[in-house]
């Protein structure tokens, strides 16, 4: 995966979550994984297709997708309820479409997927013959991981 794929979503993830939750985050130790893998509870994915193709999955505790939530709307969310849930998906959202301007904006065309949320114990997510690059960053909310599994098209 080139590297040129990934910054804009780090980046992009950086600002809007400064943005939008006022709050500092410091990346993790980036690792790289092409096998299964467990998802942490909730996790926003947004497909990707065009020059390239391929996923993005913003993955979280439920606990912290509760903390960001809260902090988004302002009040306190103690239920995985339907706003935090759409909550949640437009952070990915707006990560994802900073993201991809970004991109489009060094040359490369790409459509998106509306996000899709997956919340629950025990999941796990396989890559299709994709190798997945992992980006853990830390917030006062908890940890979020950046999960960006990228190809170009052949």
């Amino acid at each position: 995966m080139r590297v040129e794929y990934v910054n804009p979503f780090v980046e992009a993830a950086f600002n809007t979550i400064k943005t939008v939750l006022g709050v500092d985050i410091v990346r993790g130790k980036l690792y790289l994984k092409d096998t299964s893998q467990p998802v942490l509870g909730v996790a926003v994915l947004v497909g990707l297709a065009g020059d390239v193709e391929g996923r993005v999955i913003f993955d979280m505790e439920r606990e912290t997708a509760l903390k960001i939530a809260s902090d988004m709307n302002g009040e306190t969310l103690t239920e995985m309820d339907e706003l935090v849930k759409a909550t949640i998906m437009e952070l990915g959202n707006m990560i994802t479409a900073t993201a991809v301007t970004r991109l489009q904006d060094l040359g490369f065309s790409f459509d998106l997927t509306p996000p899709v949320l997956f919340s629950g114990e025990k999941m796990e997510l396989s890559n299709s013959g994709v190798e997945a690059l992992i980006v853990p960053v830390d917030l006062p909310q908890g940890r979020l991981e950046i999960n960006v599994a990228i190809r170009e098209r052949i």
